[in-house]
């Protein structure tokens, strides 16, 4: 390409660097093609074909979200080839709540400084999270933005789109008292609470790559940075066998604020805190933050970062089919009546 801008590369601006940049990528966004697609990387939009092969009302199920304060964790390890497994996450995580199969996912990086292999290590994670969800990346933007974003920084976003027939759409109309919640265990604390993270351990200032004994030989900067778990497929083999009644991710405000969104007035989530599998980290921040319990469980995932709520002469065959999906799952709690939505 003969495209090039002496006055704009003079602003700070590399329009060379950029294609570059999507060179290097293209390898990586291959392995997440599926049938649907219709559009090559490089064009104005991302096209794709809707299968709506045994389904007879379709209805399309939105997500978009980033990947917060952690990213200062990917700046400050100069590792950037998870992080965008989390932005997916974030993203397809929330949609199979509502019963959706995801079919594409965008991704937006606004950087200081557009460096070609960073940017394709994001992209890669980027791309990681697809194919470990059976999206398709058909688009994206890379806006080098210097004098807004420090040289070394940058932001990661993403949206993605889904698709569940409008008879399956999983809602709470037919939840009721005798339920019971299974957990999904988390990988860490996943995207959520960072700017607590990175308050208690100071990170800017911390040791974050010596091994932990408490963290299972560890270091503290490889612990955060674990990737969120993303549950896309196991659900949907679950979807297809049982009768799910509710579905939350575990997400920023923790079992207090998420759980209680899947849950009808009238009816209430009775967590057994005892059963709770809490990740190491989870009581080492708690430990160095002085941060009290009811705190950590509105905050963070705890280790738990699906639950799923099915009907009790169901959850044997429920933990069965995720168990034989790779998913370590447990119950956690049963739904009550109740005036609260959430019972920790």
């Amino acid at each position: 390409m003969k495209s090039h801008s002496e006055s704009y590369a003079a602003a700070g601006v590399d329009i060379t660097a950029g294609y570059k940049a999507v060179e290097l990528m293209k390898q990586h966004i291959a392995k997440t093609m599926t049938s649907g697609v219709c559009s090559d990387v490089g064009g104005f939009g991302g096209l794709f074909e809707l299968d709506l092969t045994g389904i007879t009302r379709p209805v399309l199920v939105s997500g978009t979200d980033g990947v917060g304060t952690k990213l200062k964790i990917a700046f400050l390890m100069d590792k950037h080839d998870t992080v965008g497994i989390d932005c997916v996450a974030m993203c397809v995580n929330d949609i199979i709540c509502s019963g959706a199969k995801p079919l594409f996912f965008l991704d937006y990086i606004a950087c200081g400084k557009n460096i070609p292999e960073r940017i394709e290590a994001i992209v890669k994670g980027v791309c990681d999270g697809c194919v470990q969800s059976g999206a398709a990346l058909i688009g994206g933007e890379t806006a080098e933005m210097p004098g807004f974003y420090p040289v070394d920084e940058y932001d990661l976003a993403g949206y993605c789109t889904g698709v569940v027939d409008r008879d399956r759409i999983i809602d709470n109309k037919t939840m009721q008292a005798g339920d019971v919640v299974i957990a999904l265990p988390s990988s860490g604390v996943h995207s959520n609470g960072f700017s607590l993270v990175r308050k208690v351990f100071d990170v800017e200032n911390a040791d974050l790559k010596t091994p932990m004994a408490e963290l299972g030989g560890k270091s503290l900067g490889e612990t955060l940075l674990t990737p969120t778990r993303i549950y896309v497929k196991p659900v949907l083999a679950l979807l297809e066998q049982v009768k799910v009644r509710g579905i939350s991710h575990i997400t920023g405000g923790g079992f207090y604020e998420n759980i209680p969104r899947s849950i009808p007035d009238g009816l209430g989530a009775k967590i057994d805190k005892s059963a709770v599998k809490v990740l190491p980290i989870f009581d080492l921040i708690a430990k160095v933050g002085g941060i009290s319990e009811r705190d950590m469980f509105n905050t963070f995932n705890m280790g738990v970062g699906m639950s799923i709520i099915v009907p009790a002469d169901e959850a044997e065959k429920a933990l069965a089919i995720l168990r034989e999906n790779g998913e370590d799952a447990y119950v956690i709690g049963e739904i009550v009546e109740s005036d609260d939505k959430v019972i920790v």
